[in-house]
């Protein structure tokens, strides 16, 4: 019974419901945390909520993925690490514009927003831990909910200065702090799924 096979397939079905759970826990938030920034007027909310619009994709690339060859999952991996670059850029973009034309972030809302995702990126986190030393597409997966359980922080703290000292710079400055730390896992990304892909090739050559 032991060299039937049967452990490895459970735990793959297993691993494939955990991404498929925190595919639709992010994709939630996403919607959530979107609308909550809009109304609050908060960068910090809603760079959060576009992280989680990434995750939410990485999780579905990653589902997509896995039973292909090393290539397609460098290549999925590859995809994962653009989009949180667009996202990255995206949102700094949004923190000059917000600079340009002001804004006035409700701390409260940011504050119990943040909270909710915490709890939710350090359930998944724990879920995926699993995955932390595993192939290049998964182990992008968990590096999104790492950022996004230091992002959800990040807003927390933002949220009490704004509430306390009435000015939205807190804000602008988390938000702008998040999108960096986005671009600095976007890259880190890239680079393995470059160096996977590259091992790959070695590996499909005669």
């Amino acid at each position: 019974m032991s060299d039937c096979g049967c452990h490895a397939e459970a735990s793959n079905e297993a691993e494939r419901r955990i991404l498929r759970l925190a595919l639709g826990l992010n994709a939630t938030m996403f919607v959530v945390g979107i609308v909550a920034g809009l109304i609050a007027q908060s960068m910090g909310l809603i760079a959060d909520s576009l992280d989680m619009l990434a995750d939410a994709c990485a999780y579905g690339i990653g589902l997509a993925a896995w039973a292909r060859s090393a290539r397609f999952k460098a290549s999925a991996a590859q995809l994962s690490g653009a989009l949180l670059l667009i996202l990255g850029l995206g949102v700094l973009l949004g923190v000059v514009w917000r600079v340009v034309n002001g804004s006035h972030p409700e701390g409260g809302w940011m504050m119990a927003i943040a909270f909710v995702a915490l709890i939710v990126n350090a359930t998944v986190l724990r879920l995926l831990g699993r995955f932390r030393q595993g192939e290049v597409h998964l182990r992008a997966t968990w590096l999104f909910t790492r950022v996004d359980v230091i992002a959800n922080g990040a807003v927390i703290l933002s949220g009490v200065l704004v509430f306390w000292l009435h000015s939205p710079v807190p804000d602008l400055v988390i938000g702008a702090a998040i999108a960096m730390y986005v671009l600095k896992e976007a890259f880190g990304i890239l680079r393995e799924a470059r160096e996977a892909r590259v091992a790959a090739t070695a590996i499909a050559k005669p």
